[in-house]
């Protein structure tokens, strides 16, 4: 079985740079997903947000969770809950404003730490976004100005806790799907796993790391790519012992930014004739991902591309 991908970013400054870029590019069309490390984040800096996210989850949302799994019924079991998962969440948004100010509960040392780590995200994911523009011989910032729209790029954070759950067989931590957006940045917990992929009909883990970031390509980065490279299903597991730490953000499109195939890359597959992907605002396929999110991506798709005729043209 092919080994998943770990990418030594601190390569990218040498002789070995061909290599990783083969690499990121082989992690890009047949994985969805590839681990980062070296990625310029200090380990000590990560260490604070774990700390901090994990006395917030104590202090502030463990017993809100408790209650809920009592409403719910969701202690014992006895058949499989399909329209729920064993998560608890909260958002952050950071762009185009942050809402941070609003969120109730975080301490003010959190609150900072969380700020300082969506800039550096951010950051990362722009870097990212360039290599990608490298490997798919598009011009650097190609990707970026893609995500744009009037007010520049939607950026927010999920953070999640999968407690320890008496059932997991019942109930997923996160059902199975692909992400909606564009690039997401995960800080995932160092010691309990959970996360999985799919890959060719098999569910793969995504091995936890010690201050790694975990990076996967949402349904936008395949629509531009025209399916070179792949949104991937994925999903968590619940578990028995052990609660989850999970921090993803998201760095998408502008809501009002319009998203069709890079002319520079159908180009390039015209002698191929392959299938075109649709043309559509962003902000409509959101709508449509809140619906149907836990479906096959494909129909939505072709739902956008039902749609097309009512796209305005973009200006170059």
């Amino acid at each position: 079985m092919a080994t998943f991908p770990v990418i030594n970013l601190a390569k990218l400054n040498g002789e070995e740079r061909a290599a990783t870029m083969e690499k990121i590019k082989d992690a890009c069309e047949n994985w969805g997903f590839f681990e980062l490390l070296n990625h310029g984040i200090p380990h000590d800096f990560l260490d604070s947000v774990e700390r901090l996210t994990k006395e917030h989850y104590k202090k502030s949302m463990e017993q809100r969770f408790q209650e809920l799994v009592a409403s719910k019924a969701l202690e014992g079991l006895q058949a499989e809950v399909t329209d729920m998962d064993w998560e608890s969440t909260f958002f952050l948004r950071h762009l185009p404003e942050s809402n941070m100010a609003e969120i109730p509960d975080l301490a003010d040392e959190y609150r900072k730490v969380m700020k300082e780590f969506a800039l550096k995200l951010e950051k990362l994911a722009e870097e990212l976004l360039d290599l990608l523009c490298e490997n798919l011989g598009v011009e650097k910032g190609y990707l970026k100005k893609a995500f744009y729209g009037s007010r520049g790029p939607t950026f927010g954070t999920k953070v999640s806790n999968y407690p320890p759950c008496p059932t997991p067989d019942k109930i997923k931590g996160l059902r199975a799907h692909t992400d909606a957006g564009g690039i997401i940045l995960l800080f995932q917990d160092a010691k309990v796993s959970g996360l999985q992929l799919l890959k060719d009909g098999e569910w793969i883990d995504v091995p936890p790391m010690r201050h790694s970031i975990v990076i996967n390509l949402g349904d936008q980065l395949e629509v531009i790519t025209n399916g070179k490279y792949k949104s991937v299903e994925h999903r968590v597991i619940a578990q028995t012992d052990g609660a989850r730490m999970s921090i993803a953000s998201f760095y998408n499109p502008g809501s009002d930014a319009v998203i069709y195939p890079a002319p520079a890359l159908l180009e390039k597959e015209a002698e191929e004739n392959k299938q075109v992907y649709p043309k559509f605002v962003f902000e409509d396929y959101m709508k449509l991902y809140a619906r149907l999110k836990f479906q096959a991506k494909e129909p939505r798709f072709e739902a956008m591309k039902a749609m097309e005729t009512t796209v305005p043209i973009a200006t170059a």
